[in-house]
């Protein structure tokens, strides 16, 4: 069995997905540091970023036991087994795999598998499913997350792709146990900010969340 120290405790504490895409390395421990102070408990790094390696072992160094830490963007298995054995905590895909699934259950590694029609979404629940991800989360997708949960009540949604400062508690409303947030909380212009303006950008989200939840 592969180790790994993922915290639900931490997660639903803050039901937040920060998707960190092409933030460069040395911009890591600012960045990070102000969304762990702000908050937050889990980031995903996505492998189609440059320096993906890199990034995840940095980050893994610097926030492990802080943060959950995980990689998106993972579509097959070699994609899978590369980031297990740098030590991603948790999986999240774009698509439906069934055998990520399945090796992330085998293993106990938290998994997020993308879908979105209702027979996807139902699929990559009865398949091991911790949340599924419901990609892309974009125009009408607040209605789309109202009308799934009702045939699905029981199935934890993860909308990603979409959210933001202005929107995001209008998902949790409609029923969903989390979200994936990227662009909304790691875009590029953060590596332009100060530690102070970081913490504000991070800490405005982060508060309207635990406002809402708490």
């Amino acid at each position: 069995m592969i180790e790994n120290q993922f915290s639900w405790t931490k997660f639903y504490a803050m039901p937040i997905i920060g998707i960190m895409r092409n933030i460069p390395e040395n911009y890591t421990e600012p960045v990070l540091s102000a969304f762990y102070n702000a908050g937050f408990t889990t980031v995903e790094l996505t492998m189609n970023s440059a320096g993906f390696e890199d990034g995840l072992k940095t980050t893994l160094a610097l926030f492990k036991g802080k943060l959950n830490i995980g990689a998106g963007t993972v579509c097959n298995m070699q994609d899978y087994e590369k980031a297990v054995s740098i030590g991603a905590q948790f999986i999240v895909t774009p698509i439906l795999d069934e055998n990520i699934i399945s090796a992330c259950r085998e293993n106990k590694i938290p998994v997020f598998p993308g879908a979105y029609t209702p027979t996807e979404i139902y699929k990559a629940w009865k398949t091991g499913a911790d949340m599924v991800k419901v990609f892309p989360a974009t125009a009408g997708a607040l209605d789309y997350i109202k009308a799934v949960k009702g045939p699905f009540p029981d199935i934890k949604l993860l909308p990603t792709g979409g959210i933001h400062l202005e929107n995001c508690i209008d998902f949790l409303k409609a029923g969903a146990s989390g979200l994936g947030v990227g662009s909304g909380l790691f875009n590029p212009s953060l590596i332009q900010k100060s530690q102070d303006e970081l913490q504000e950008h991070f800490s405005a989200f982060s508060e309207r969340v635990k406002k809402y939840l708490f």
